[in-house]
């Protein structure tokens, strides 16, 4: 698990490798992860979107945008926190992502941002 603290928000990532698929006999790894956001500052929080970098050793990166996780911008009180899990497919065994949270502060209703800290995505038979 790795773990960064941007603004007295926490990240905490957690992930794993689920298996192959093929499609057209081109196959991708898919992996899922879990995270938990916790909001150890004293402000109301809300999660306004996300960006992605997604990267494989094939060099090839994937960048996704977009409002909230997985449907939602949470609103987190000061010691709450929000998991969540979702995954992706790389077109190669071994990968990375790393990202980024706008977040919104309700006592000042400014936005900044929180690092998502970078994660590598690696399938156990590509680990030699």
């Amino acid at each position: 698990m790795v773990q960064q603290i941007t603004k007295g928000i926490k990240i905490s990532v957690a992930n794993r490798f689920e298996g192959m698929l093929e499609d057209n006999s081109r196959p991708s790894y898919a992996f899922s992860y879990t995270i938990t956001i916790e909001n150890q500052s004293k402000f109301i929080v809300q999660l306004v979107s996300r960006r992605w970098d997604i990267i494989d050793a094939l060099n090839v990166t994937e960048t996704v945008e977009g409002d909230g996780v997985i449907g939602i911008q949470p609103i987190l009180q000061p010691g709450e926190t929000h998991t969540y899990s979702s995954g992706c497919l790389l077109q190669a065994p071994v990968g990375a992502m790393q990202g980024a949270y706008k977040m919104m502060n309700f006592d000042t209703a400014e936005y900044f941002y929180v690092t998502i800290p970078t994660f590598k995505l690696n399938a156990a038979f590509a680990m030699n």
